[in-house]
């Protein structure tokens, strides 16, 4: 069996609040990332971070 991680939380926010938020806006999440809207702008975000990372390495 695989060990949770103990989240983080550094805010005033109850950690059970947070949680429910989660839950109310990940399948919104989910959904946007499983568009063709979201693939796209999700594939630009990925060339962005390896441009940065290969200009990070060059430096």
């Amino acid at each position: 069996m695989g060990r949770r991680k103990k989240p983080i939380n550094n805010t005033d926010i109850p950690q059970h609040k947070i949680e429910a938020i989660a839950r109310c806006i990940m399948p919104d999440i989910l959904a946007f990332y499983e568009s063709e809207e979201g693939q796209r702008e999700f594939a630009e975000w990925k060339k962005q971070r390896e441009a940065e990372g290969q200009k990070g390495k060059a430096e």
